[in-house]
């Protein structure tokens, strides 16, 4: 924990991001020491090491859904078992999928297949290459039931492989670098191409035990389905390496001989600083997140010199729209203003946070344009959801509101989200909640996810009792009481960041240190594909059969 001046409370932001940090590390070493030494032992490079080794030095990584069921499975599941994120090999981006063999010998949770199957969809998405280190036992079977069955069961991961090798070109690398085992080499198979290890390598719909109680037959694991039988009998896998080391190195050394077709990113002398250091974010966002703060200097430490050009900065000023760029690359800004926003001349002031009207046109016509333009968009979330009440609807806030959903929906542009306070009710939605398919979804620790704050639900559910008790100048009934702190204690433990993190409700949580620099790198792997970013994936216009 960071310290404080004497008598200074220490900023919430600091305060949840020393305790996420903690969290990630523990995290970052999987299965614990002792497993990474056997694999060690059997000169196997650890699961963070074939990362480090495969990845470019020094260049952007974004992790996605490190914090996926770590408060599942009585803590058994770190990572639930896969690293997933995209970074740079060879100078190019690629998502990159790692089976932790370090946890439960890298077998598949329900949440690994989630994992692999939102590392896939940026990969589509993106049509940046896909890298697979494989080394699993295959279906964690007692929780098969989450894993084999429905439409996103593990069968959607081998929708997802035909998909990108048949229509979206996008290319898929795999190597076996452990165990690959029954369903699960269907993910290799269905790559464009297959390295193994000799010695450590094994590929096979079923091993020698299985093959035993099925067949009668005694026979190897080596000779079953290692290395060399799928490179030289099989022909199932298409490249053999010495040990991991040289695998690594011979994916690297294929990615590099690959078509170049990203844009390029942008060049360092190209790129002016911020205009605010980002330590100052811990001071910018007070300690109590319902407290007011200008969020335009929080767009000050993101931006290159810190600039906006703001689009109608006078009109419906609690929602701030305009251009600027990031590291360099053009990009189009939708942040929530909090705080008392001054009304025109007869209007009441406004609410922060808060949606209105006038506000969800302006942010309708900007995304249109935005779109138009194909300029990438940044939603920086710190919303409490729409307006109510009678002069609210009486404006037309539903047509409104429709309309700023339906653009954002459509909108065939890079979508990029960072939610650094609340993002709660339908306002969530509008900004590019994850039903919408954005892109990208960070989150500083700060984030607050739900349809909306504890108190207010306390109020929805319990208002009634609370102001007959406010009005008889009494208690509130025990039994109530004792309910409205239980769903206090639940709304606080929901809304924390982690929690959302946990589900895979957004990619990441990020620190105000590392935003600038990964929305930078997520605007530059966005920038690679030029064509429509809607939903998972789109394919590619079909030739027209003859006669039709």
């Amino acid at each position: 924990m960071t310290d404080a001046a004497p008598g200074v409370r220490p900023s919430r932001l600091r305060e949840l991001t020393d305790e996420y940090a903690a969290l990630a590390e523990r995290l970052r070493a999987g299965g614990g020491p002792k497993r990474v030494a056997r694999m060690h032992e059997k000169g196997q490079l650890s699961p963070r090491e074939r990362l480090a080794r495969l990845l470019d030095p020094g260049a952007p990584w974004l992790e996605i859904g490190l914090l996926v069921a770590y408060d599942q499975y009585e803590g058994q599941a770190p990572g639930a078992g896969v690293i997933t994120g995209v970074g740079v090999v060879e100078g190019r981006s690629c998502v990159v999928v790692v089976n932790d063999s370090t946890v439960k010998a890298g077998s598949w949770w329900p949440e690994t297949i989630r994992k692999i199957l939102r590392a896939q969809e940026v990969a589509m998405r993106q049509r940046v290459p896909i890298i697979y280190l494989v080394d699993s036992a295959g279906v964690n079977l007692p929780y098969q039931g989450g894993v084999f069955p429905g439409q996103y069961g593990a069968a959607r991961i081998f929708y997802y492989n035909s998909i990108m090798r048949r229509f979206l070109h996008v290319p898929q690398i795999s190597a076996v670098m452990g165990s690959c085992i029954a369903g699960g080499a269907y993910l290799p198979a269905l790559s464009d191409v297959i390295f193994m290890v000799e010695g450590t390598s094994f590929m096979g719909l079923g091993g020698p035990n299985l093959v035993k109680g099925a067949t009668g037959q005694t026979i190897d694991a080596e000779t079953l389905g290692g290395a060399a039988t799928h490179t030289e009998l099989s022909a199932v896998a298409h490249y053999r390496a010495a040990n991991d080391a040289e695998c690594l190195d011979r994916i690297r050394e294929y990615v590099r001989r690959l078509p170049v077709v990203q844009a390029p990113t942008r060049r360092a002398d190209e790129v002016a600083a911020p205009g605010r250091p980002a330590t100052e974010l811990y001071d910018i966002l007070p300690h109590d997140h319902r407290m007011s703060y200008d969020m335009r200097h929080v767009l000050e430490c993101l931006l290159d010199g810190g600039a906006l050009d703001e689009f109608q900065p006078g009109n419906a000023a609690e929602v701030i729209c305009g251009h600027g760029h990031i590291e360099g690359h053009p990009v189009a800004v939708i942040a929530n203003q909090r705080g008392i926003i001054k009304g025109r001349p007869g209007e009441r002031p406004r609410f922060g946070g808060i949606i209105y009207t006038g506000s969800a046109e302006k942010v309708a016509y900007f995304i249109e344009t935005a779109s138009r333009e194909r300029v990438p968009i940044l939603f920086v979330q710190d919303v409490s959801g729409f307006m109510v009440g009678p002069e609210a609807e009486h404006s037309g806030i539903i047509r409104a509101g429709a309309r700023w959903v339906e653009a954002m929906a459509t909108a065939v542009v890079p979508k990029i989200v960072l939610t650094v306070n609340h993002a709660s009710g339908a306002g969530y939605y509008a900004m590019a909640g994850q039903g919408f398919d954005p892109d990208f979804l960070l989150s500083w620790p700060t984030g607050r996810m739900a349809v909306m704050e504890g108190e207010s639900a306390v109020m929805a559910v319990h208002g009634v009792e609370i102001e007959k008790a406010q009005k008889e100048k009494r208690a509130v009934p025990e039994p109530v009481q004792a309910s409205i702190d239980a769903m206090r204690a639940d709304y606080e433990e929901q809304l924390d960041a982690r929690h959302a993190a946990a589900r895979g409700f957004v990619d990441a949580i990020v620190t105000p240190e590392e935003t600038r620099s990964l929305l930078g790198f997520l605007l530059d792997v966005s920038a690679g594909y030029a064509g429509p970013h809607l939903g998972p994936f789109v394919l590619p216009p079909l030739p027209t059969p003859p006669g039709r």
